[in-house]
This record gives structure tokens, sequence and C-alpha cells, in this order.
């Protein structure tokens, strides 16, 4: 992941991602149409749930938590994580190259994903792809919908390129989705007639399905409008508040961890915010925004973050401990900058937590320190003290230069 794209990932930092076949699972418990579909784990189980869903209008996918699977490339040469086989039996050869294998997409970087499991299902006749989200937006506290004639395709281009073709409809949290809010989204997809009343039902089963589940984020890419006339969510993905999921159980056994970067995952673990980039300048900061800054000033000096880590307002010495553990466990890391801005957090704790860490992992890289707040004094004075060689340094500006200097050398 580049740092680019981390703008959004933090966004998304407190959500839990789930597989298509388990989305498709929750719009049949909510009403919201969607093709037929099973999951299967084998080329055997494929061959079943092909025959079960009958026909020979199938399509089968590779069940990763990144985009692009179509035009993915397995690792063992097989292209492609998504097919339309002709029968059953094609269903299971096409698993058979697919289960076990790992997907690169221009999602996963190098690494890619391993595959295991693959979706069969209805292959639906297209004659038109929309784009249909409910978000829920920060800056105004309550859920916004967002809808485009322009499905099927990178949503943040049509933003981009063609912003005209977005419509967004702000819902007020305590009204609730309104009639005359359906008729303006209707409208903007030009759907009119019997196509209007199934979109109608679709949304307000949807919006209820995002406010029940504490979702932040539900996206239908594409939302399609077959020959016939019927109005289907085709592609899905969700995000679940983490703050909220001790109230569904049953969505948190959904997480599949085999399909997310282990150090996240180890992350988690501790209450840890991590995000792996490309570069070889590792941050670990207290702070969504302040870690966000700080990987710009890395940059805007010359360096490269190899990755964002918030550590929260109250981190321990344990989870500091924790956090250096996963930040070496990245081979390309070949510096430290700690940015700490102490205000339930005292830097005296966190001073000592630094050091501890260094101590028993023997830290051989440049390790760049910086502390504001309370205690900082004692802070600093502790890490001055020590026989480690800690690089203290003043402000953010001096950090970044001090450590994009001792990586480049």
């Amino acid at each position: 992941m580049n740092l680019a794209s981390v703008r959004y990932a933090t966004k998304a930092l407190k959500l839990m991602n789930i597989h298509e076949y388990q989305a498709k699972e929750l719009f049949e418990k909510f009403g919201v149409p969607s093709p037929n579909g099973m999951v299967a784990s084998t080329a055997e189980e494929a061959v079943a749930a092909a025959n079960a869903i009958g026909g020979n209008n199938l399509v089968i996918k590779a069940q990763v938590h990144a985009g692009g699977r179509g035009k993915g490339t397995f690792k063992n040469g097989f292209k492609g994580g998504v097919h339309f086989p002709k029968d059953a039996a094609e269903a299971g050869e096409l698993a058979s190259k697919m289960l076990g294998q790992t997907l690169v997409t221009h999602q996963t970087g190098e690494a890619g994903r391993f595959v295991n499991k693959v979706m069969i299902a209805e292959a639906a006749d297209i004659s038109r792809e929309l784009y249909l989200a409910i978000l829920l937006d920060r800056e105004s506290s309550q859920p916004v919908i967002v809808a485009s004639t322009e499905g099927g395709m990178d949503i943040e281009e049509v933003a981009e390129n063609t912003p005209e073709k977005l419509t967004r409809q702000f819902v007020h949290p305590l009204a609730g989705l309104q009639p005359y809010e359906v008729r303006k989204l209707a409208a903007a997809l030009e759907l009119s007639g019997d196509q209007a009343k199934q979109f109608a039902k679709l949304i307000k089963n949807l919006y209820k399905l995002f406010i029940q589940c504490d979702c932040d984020m539900v996206e239908i890419n594409p939302l399609v409008v077959t020959p016939t006339g019927d109005v289907l969510a085709l592609d899905a993905k969700f995000g679940f508040d983490d703050n909220a999921l001790y109230r569904h159980p049953e969505i948190v056994a959904m997480r599949d961890t085999t399909d997310e970067d282990p150090r996240e995952v180890e992350a988690s673990t501790f209450d840890l915010n991590y995000i792996g980039l490309d570069g070889n300048i590792a941050c670990l900061v207290n702070g969504a925004g302040l870690a966000m800054a700080t990987m710009d000033i890395i940059k805007h000096f010359g360096g490269d973050p190899a990755n964002f880590l918030d550590v929260g307002g109250g981190a321990t010495k344990e989870q500091v401990s924790a956090a250096f553990k996963i930040i070496l466990s990245d081979p390309k890391v070949e510096g430290i900058l700690v940015n700490i801005f102490g205000g339930i957090m005292q830097c005296d704790i966190i001073a000592e937590g630094i050091l501890a860490a260094a101590a028993e992992l023997e830290l051989t890289i440049p390790l760049v320190v910086r502390l504001e707040g309370t205690n900082v004094a004692l802070g600093k004075k502790l890490i001055a003290d020590s026989d480690l060689a800690v690089i203290g340094a003043d402000n953010l500006n001096d950090a970044a230069q001090k450590i994009v200097k001792a990586v480049q050398g």
C-alpha cells in the first residue's frame, strides 16, 4: 500500500470487512435483492453449489478482501479471479485453479492474497450498471447516501473526473430515510415506474441493514438493472464499526483473519491501529491526525514512511513494546521515528516503554524520539540518561530531518 492510499485506509481503521458471500447472506436477511450464490472451499463443493444453483449462466469469484479480482493474476500463472463457467463441471475446474493459490491484484500489492474460498452465483444479465453506497459522514455526523449512474467502475475516478454524476443525500439520523429522499435518489439514477418501486424497497432495506448492523460503509458496485427490469445488488463491500461489534457477535464471527496482513491482526490484539506501507522509515505516533502529519513531513524531507501506527491516547508500556515488535517485523524498516504528544498519555511512561522495548529487542537501527506534553522534561531526561543510542528531537521538523538523515546517511 502506498502513502496516497493510506488516506482512505485510515478512515477505515476501525472497520471490519467481510467477504462477498457473507454480504449476500446479510442481503438475504434484510431483503436486499441479489443473485443467488453459494460459497465453496473445495472443487467438489463448487460443483455441488453450481448444480444447486442450476442453469448455465454462472459466475465464480475468488473471495479475498481486495478489488480488481477480475484483472488479477494468480502466482501459479492462472489469470483472473472472476470467471463465467458454462456448467458445474467447469466451475469445479476453475475452483481447483483458484483455491489454495495466491491472487495478486492492483490492490493487494506483490504479496497478493491467499484464496481459501470461492463463491458461485447466478450471473446476472446487465442492461445498466449503477453505483449505490451508504457511508457515515464524519463532518456532519450523519449517514450519507451516494448514488451514481456510473457503476461498475472506480467511484473515486468518477468523483474526480465527472463529479456532476454523483448525487449525495444526507439522512437525518433521528428522522431516518424519508420517501422524498428515496424519490430524489431514484430520479438521479434515472429509474422510473416499476424500477423506481424496486429501488425504493431496496434502499429502505439497505438503510435498515446499515443502521441495525452498525455499519460505517455499505457499498454496492454495481447495482444493476437487468434486461427484464429487475434491480439487483451485484457486488458489495461492508465496513462495520469496531466500537459497536460487541453488539454483533454474529458479525464478529464473519471475520477472516487469514485474509488480513498478519501485522495488522497482531496490532489489533493490542488495540493498536497499524497499516503497512512501502517505505523504510517506521512511525510510532499517538493519534491518527498526528500520524498522518508525521508521514507527510517525512515525505517532505525526502524520506519514505514504512507504516501508519497509532498507539492511541492512553498507550501502556506493553503496547509500546508490542508496537516496536510489529514495526521490526517489517524487513524494509531501516529507522524509527517516535512522535508522541502526551495529554492523557504521560511522556515519562512512554519513554520507559521505548527504552524497555529498544533494550529487549536489541535495536540496531536509528531511533529518533520527539516528545511533547505531560511530564515531557522527565521523559526527555530518561532518554538522555539511557545507555541506548536514541536520538532526541526538539520538534517534528527536527525529528523528521534527523531520521531521514540517519537512514539515508
